[in-house]
């Protein structure tokens, strides 16, 4: 189970320190475990975070949130509330967050840090600023840039695929959470909010869910991602042999045009005569 200081928990949840411990006091956030001095949190408070956070932002007021909390803390077991909960905020990788200088990144990507690049990849999430240095989300995404960019391509470019695949990638994921949504919703809280063990079941279902889902992904991303390959190579030589036939068809032309046929030459004609009569 992650565990969060309270910086990296606002952070996170996309809130502030300050934040984080008004909702505590609104009794709107459990207060987290305490090692000597330092409070630490876990993944049941980065979603209930979270779930305040989008509340928040559709109109609510900390009274509406503070009754759904009290009628959703009432209709289950505290322990089953917190397994849902960390089942939501449980992260879907196991890819460990790493740290990277700008002189780093300027190995990285020789001759090609610029502003304009490092604004769209903080805009991206693809980097986080912290202090003097970045944070890098997810390194391996981070280094498959690097490969592209040491393979020929300009970062610019690079950033440009990171952009449409976050736009897809993102839209194709909000359309199956919201209908897995309204499947677990149907099935477990046909009233409209989970109660007693439906709060336990579906936890457990969400645990489920998640590596099938990445398994469904990655399977149809590998068929797509051949498939387009042979596309793209059938178009490359069906182009390379249109420009040989091409050039075969000049070549020929070409032949045609300066060769010597017969009786073109500056006697040809005589001696073709010559020959009919003996």
């Amino acid at each position: 189970m992650a565990e969060y200081r309270i910086d990296e928990l606002a952070r996170l949840s996309g809130t502030t320190v300050r934040n984080v411990r008004v909702y505590q006091d609104r009794g709107l956030l459990s207060p987290p475990r305490r090692e000597g001095r330092v409070g630490i949190y876990t993944e049941a408070h980065l979603a209930r975070l979270r779930l305040i956070g989008q509340l928040l932002k559709r109109g609510y007021t900390f009274a509406n949130i503070s009754e759904l909390i009290t009628v959703w803390e009432r209709g289950g077991d505290l322990q089953d509330i917190l397994g849902f909960e960390s089942a939501m905020g449980d992260p879907w990788s196991d890819e460990i967050p790493g740290y990277i200088t700008m002189s780093e990144l300027r190995t990285m990507f020789p001759g090609q840090v610029s502003a304009p690049n490092i604004t769209r990849a903080l805009r991206l999430g693809l980097i986080e600023r912290e202090g003097l240095r970045f944070r890098v989300p997810s390194p391996r995404l981070l280094n498959a840039g690097g490969e592209l960019v040491a393979a020929g391509m300009d970062l610019s470019t690079v950033l440009d695929i990171s952009e449409r695949l976050k736009e897809r990638v993102g839209a194709l994921a909000g359309e199956l959470v919201r209908t897995v949504a309204d499947h677990i919703l149907a099935q477990h809280a046909p009233q409209g909010l989970l109660q007693g063990e439906e709060i336990a079941e579906t936890a457990t279902l969400v645990r489920r869910l998640r590596p099938l889902a990445q398994t469904a992904v990655d399977a149809m991303l590998a068929d797509a991602m051949a498939r387009s390959l042979q596309e793209v190579l059938g178009e490359h030589f069906a182009e390379v042999l249109e420009h040989i036939n091409e050039r075969k068809s000049a070549a020929d032309g070409v032949d045609t045009e300066d060769g010597d046929a017969p009786g073109d030459g500056p006697d040809g004609g005589a001696a073709e005569a010559g020959q009919r009569s003996a």
